[in-house]
């Protein structure tokens, strides 16, 4: 006698059910639907431009300790934290972990050198007004930087005292390109991270905001142009009113 349990078909337990499904698409409709509620921005190449700065900075130190360094070695370097711009500029060479500190504090200390030039003339043209534009509109702004430096260049700047919360690279154990500090900025704000517009230069960058659902506008160069939107000449004509329609128009295509 066939046994009635063993001939019954059954749906593998791993499988969503229809009700289950019917909940995951009721919650990314929800996240979708959500107001944007602040602009979260990166330092370098957003609000400002030290990436000389820091080219210098390194090739000082390449050229100390004879290893090759260029401007397109330098291109990679964008974006990501100084451990990981260490460990790409060694490209394979060894160092333990005290001489690596070393290197990391010296490259930081000719960098600083050069930051000590910079005053509030070195905003970028357009940053100014568009952030001014975007806390009328009652926007919470933020910075989100894997540099360590940010406070110092925001205070050089005096730009400081318009963001609500500034995350660098000191707020998160895991710097980008791990999307942790646009986690830890969210939090900060009491927001949602489908609730940010994360303004970006460096592709890690919007890879890291899109990985927690961020909406993303690329800024400048065309490695950030898988952003939603792309404002190859930066924040120098943009406008907050015509952003934020582009990106509900953004949002309205997910749907």
């Amino acid at each position: 006698m066939t046994s009635a349990v063993g001939s019954a078909k059954t749906a593998p337990a791993d499988l969503p059910s229809a009700t289950d499904s019917d909940s995951l698409t009721r919650s990314i409709r929800e996240k979708l639907a959500m107001p944007i509620h602040a602009f979260v921005f990166d330092l370098d190449g957003v609000i400002t431009n030290t990436a000389e700065y820091h080219f210098r900075a390194w090739k000082r130190l390449a050229e100390e300790n004879r290893i090759p360094f260029t401007r397109a070695d330098n291109e990679a370097l964008r974006g990501v934290s100084r451990r990981e711009s260490l460990r790409r500029l060694l490209n394979g060479r060894d160092l333990t972990e005290e001489q690596a500190q070393d290197w990391m504090a010296r490259k930081n200390s000719y960098y600083q050198q050069h930051l000590q030039g910079l005053t509030p003339a070195d905003a970028l043209p357009g940053v100014t007004a568009f952030l001014a534009a975007a806390r009328s509109r009652g926007l919470k702004l933020a910075i989100a930087s894997a540099s360590r430096n940010a406070r110092f260049v925001l205070n050089r700047l005096e730009l400081t005292q318009r963001f609500d919360v500034i995350g660098d690279g000191h707020s998160v154990s895991e710097p980008k390109p791990s999307p942790d500090l646009f986690i830890w900025v969210a939090d900060q704000l009491r927001i949602a991270p489908e609730s940010a517009v994360v303004f970006e230069d460096a592709e890690a960058g919007v890879d890291a905001a899109k990985l927690v659902g961020c909406l993303t506008v690329g800024i400048g160069n065309a490695k950030v142009g898988h952003a939603d939107i792309h404002l190859p000449d930066g924040l120098k004509t943009a406008r907050v009113d015509r952003i934020l329609t582009r990106l509900e128009a953004v949002r309205s295509n997910r749907e």
